[in-house]
């Protein structure tokens, strides 16, 4: 695409790019230029942070820039910006903060209201600074002090048009960042061209959640709801909502093999790319390694694989499966699969369903283990909405072609009581069934393919051993009744043993 196709149409203005990551891709391209925006969030969510990202983003283009502080000093955005990694040398600060003279009682207006005397100089104190620097990119911080300076909501109000206009006329992008009061401010909200609201909650346990969304826009388009946001050293990361609708396709979708041959007769010739499959059953049967399995299989056709783990660590993943011939070792030594061990006090599902999807569209991952289901939903188990938060993210892989593992625990060991966390069906293309069985006092393992969406398959169910050699699925269960409740019945004379 030419340059020239991404210049404003006349009477069009250009849009500018907030420097935060993810948040330019829910405002589809970034802020209107020249336009006033509202920033609002108790203190504490990261307006100070944003502000600073777009002002550096504005210097790193060549603009000149304001940060115009009204309640800290230079000292303080400094040391925030130290803490970022980031120098302000290209950003200009300036302070319009009441000086310590006005301790003194001899400094004291009789005639006037101090709010009245203070407001007028606020006002000259700010249009000075901007007639000076020029600059192109502002920002306010914050509006709590000119609310309580214009002491009522009339005069309040006039300040903010007048300073809309004033900015407006010298071609200023403006952003006000204000500690939201107990109750929404509308005046501003009605005033403002955009308004961003920061929200943070506590949980019981681990890190606390922090959300934002885009409350207006006008005349432009972006992703509406609830985005996921993290502060760390670097700034402000936005996780954008996802949604896989944004992405269908359609395409031929190629048999993705086990890598063992009765396994793969069973699923009626492997799973399909970018299909989701559940493996399922109670601790102990095998989900993990089976799972592991796969994205062996994948690494050996020439394909990236990514595990997400929530239960263990790397290093026993990586110990346990070779003690059972699936070396994932030095494929991981070559980056052919991307281990990622979950912390799930500290991760909210915007950015896990990122990472996910970062693993694909920039590693090329064609298999993606999610291990395990229930570690998921335990990690977060405030989130109202994990099993629609999956069901986008299964979508959204699928339409790349990737084929997905989720490992499901089911509660309890054998018999009725054994239950799953999520409805399976609702979930996954493909569910895999293991399960515990006893023949003549010693404690195996069956197989059966419990639901498949893209091609027939087996009805049957298969014993499935793992030793040393790797995992063995062998001859179909023909002298067993009830295998598929954890208490199964042998009704035959002899079992052949598994090799």
């Amino acid at each position: 695409m030419s340059k020239s196709a991404n210049l404003p149409l006349p009477g069009e203005s250009e849009q500018l790019s907030l420097g935060v990551d993810g948040l330019d891709d829910i405002l589809r391209g970034g802020l209107t230029a020249d336009r006033l925006y509202l920033i609002e969030g108790m203190p504490g969510s990261g307006k100070t942070t944003i502000g600073l990202q777009f002002l550096l983003e504005g210097a790193r283009r060549g603009e000149p820039t304001l940060y115009i502080t009204l309640s800290e000093t230079e000292a303080e955005l400094q040391a925030v910006a130290k803490s970022h990694g980031w120098s302000l040398e290209n950003i200009h600060v300036h302070e319009v903060i009441a000086s310590e003279d006005f301790l003194d009682p001899a400094e004291q207006h009789t005639l006037f209201h101090p709010s009245e005397v203070e407001l007028g100089d606020t006002t000259q104190n700010i249009s000075s600074i901007v007639e000076a620097v020029k600059p192109k990119r502002v920002v306010i911080d914050s509006l709590s002090e000119l609310r309580l300076l214009s002491s009522n909501p009339l005069r309040y109000r006039r300040q903010i048009l007048a300073y809309k206009q004033f900015f407006a006329r010298r071609a200023c992008t403006v952003l006000m960042l204000d500690d939201r009061p107990d109750t929404f401010d509308m005046q501003i909200r009605s005033i403002a061209h955009g308004v961003i609201s920061l929200d943070q909650t506590d949980s019981d346990y681990g890190a606390g959640r922090r959300r934002l969304r885009i409350i207006k826009f006008r005349g432009m388009n972006f992703r509406e709801g609830f985005h996921d946001y993290k502060i760390r050293r670097g700034g402000v990361a936005v996780f954008p909502r996802l949604i896989a609708a944004e992405t269908r396709t359609l395409a031929d979708r190629l048999p993705v093999s086990s890598g063992i041959a009765a396994l793969d007769m069973q699923l009626g010739g492997g799973l399909e790319e970018g299909t989701s499959t559940i493996i399922g059953g109670p601790p102990g049967t095998g989900k993990s390694t089976l799972a592991a399995q796969f994205a062996m299989a994948a690494i050996n056709r020439g394909d990236k694989a990514a595990l997400f783990i929530f239960e263990e660590s790397t290093n026993i993943l990586l110990n346990r499966t070779a003690e059972v011939g699936i070396d994932l070792r030095d494929a991981h030594d070559k980056r052919s699969v991307m281990i990622y061990q979950i912390d799930p006090a500290e991760m909210s599902p915007g950015e896990f369903a990122q990472q996910v999807c970062a693993s694909v569209e920039e590693n090329n991952a064609k298999l993606v283990v999610i291990d395990s289901l229930n570690g998921y939903l335990n990690a977060m188990p405030d989130e109202r909405f994990l099993s629609l938060h999956m069901h986008e993210l299964l979508a959204y892989l699928g339409q790349r072609g990737v084929t997905t593992i989720l490992v499901g625990v089911h509660q309890g060991m054998i018999g009725n009581t054994m239950s799953t966390a999520v409805e399976a069906s609702y979930l996954a293309d493909n569910v895999l069934l293991l399960r515990h069985f006893e023949y003549n006092g010693e404690v195996r393992q069956a197989v059966s393919v419990f639901k498949k969406r893209a091609s027939v398959h087996e009805r049957t169910i298969r014993e499935f051993s793992i030793s040393g050699k790797g995992i063995y699925v062998g001859e179909v269960l023909h002298q067993f009744h009830g295998v598929l409740t954890g208490i199964p019945t042998f009704v035959g004379s002899s079992l052949n043993d598994s090799e």
